[in-house]
């Protein structure tokens, strides 16, 4: 296992490091800027910089301090903003040669001023446009559903990612939405934490302040079980909220199924844990799963309602087409798969750079019919 990380950042930081060197040629080369004799100060802070954020995280594993969120966010911003740098660069020279074949009169520096100036700005609304979560509302149509049900408003609440980007400050935010909203259950599909060294049960603790009628309930998502997830799963039964460990529970008449993310990933196991419910046709289920993959399994199993989260929609350029690639139309949204609904979340908060271009953070409301 440690020679398979050791391998994938080798690979990860040999990428960040060509990123770096190909931004930073293309803007010199576009504005004309000849590189100066000797290791200079700006490629110094670049090559810095580059080996930024797999420093950051390989000490957010080990340590939660001051310093360390400090230079963890630091970083993380910084990998995002590569990002949109690494696009512009691309986008410079696909302009400059359009341009160049069409005969016009345009300078390389003034392409790089505008495109690079439209990445900055676009880095900078991405990193605002992630700390707006804002309050989707959704109506579902559950069959043979309970008149108590009817009316009944469900809050689902996934990856938010507690660690070292967002902490107690952003999960009292969040508590402050639902307090107001005032669900009457509330759903958390996974990655609650990042899976970085944090005090779980210190981040965990603003949910003691929030009773929902019908309970709170939880499953793990691929960050929680990065490591041993005990640590998070008693701090989050601290909180109040139950974790559905690949069980069932009946709540006024509609069953509630949550089965764990590495379950879930096993599709033998998958449909062995939802043979294992029991799940009754005559009443409605709703299945916690971290991820929308494996679809066909819960649908075969009689669920009626999947909610999932993981995909973040991508959060940005162009890993929302990525995503899309991976999980097609269930990337986001409500879907139909046969006889079953798929609601898959955003998220309320972000993994890696805490920036959202084209997608957004969301607490979801859904509204029983």
């Amino acid at each position: 296992m440690r020679a398979r990380i050791a391998v994938f950042l080798l690979i990860f930081q040999s990428i960040l490091g060509l990123a770096h060197w190909f931004i930073y040629r293309t803007w010199t080369d576009f504005r004309a800027i000849p590189d100066p004799p000797g290791f200079t100060a700006t490629q110094a802070a670049l090559a810095l910089l580059a080996v930024s954020f797999v420093a950051a995280s390989l000490l957010a594993f080990r340590y939660f301090n001051g310093f360390v969120r400090l230079f963890y966010t630091i970083a993380a911003v910084w990998l995002g903003m590569v990002n949109f740098l690494f696009l512009a660069a691309c986008f410079s020279w696909i302009v400059y040669f359009a341009v160049r074949s069409a005969g016009l009169q345009l300078g390389r520096p003034v392409i790089a001023a505008v495109v690079f100036g439209v990445a900055i700005l676009s880095g900078i609304y991405a990193l605002i446009n992630a700390h707006w979560v804002r309050v989707k509302r959704i109506t579902v149509k559950q069959p043979n559903l309970p008149q108590s049900w009817r009316g009944r408003v469900a809050a689902l609440v996934s990856d938010v990612h507690l660690g070292h980007v967002n902490g107690i400050s952003f999960m009292r935010r969040i508590i402050a939405k639902l307090a107001r909203i005032a669900p009457d259950i509330v759903f958390l599909t996974g990655d609650l934490y990042d899976g970085t060294k944090v005090d779980a049960t210190s981040l965990a603790a603003p949910w003691k302040e929030l009773s929902p009628p019908l309970g709170a309930y939880f499953v793990t998502g691929n960050h929680e079980e990065f490591s041993h997830p005990a640590k998070y799963l008693d701090a989050v039964s601290g909180a109040g909220i139950r974790v559905l460990n690949n069980e069932k529970v009946v709540i006024d008449g509609v069953q509630l199924v949550g089965v764990n993310h590495h379950d879930s990933v096993n599709v033998d196991r998958f449909r062995s844990i939802l043979e294992r419910a029991l799940l009754k046709s005559e009443e409605p289920s709703i299945l916690l799963s971290h991820a929308p993959h494996a679809l066909s399994v819960p649908e075969q199993a009689g669920i009626n309602l999947q909610l999932s989260g993981h995909t973040h929609g991508g959060q940005f350029l162009p890993f929302t087409w990525f995503t899309r690639r991976i999980f097609g139309e269930y990337t986001y949204g409500l879907k139909r798969f046969g006889n079953m609904l798929v609601y898959t979340t955003t998220g309320a908060g972000t993994w890696g750079p805490p920036m959202r271009l084209g997608t957004h953070s969301e607490i979801v409301l859904i509204q029983f019919d």
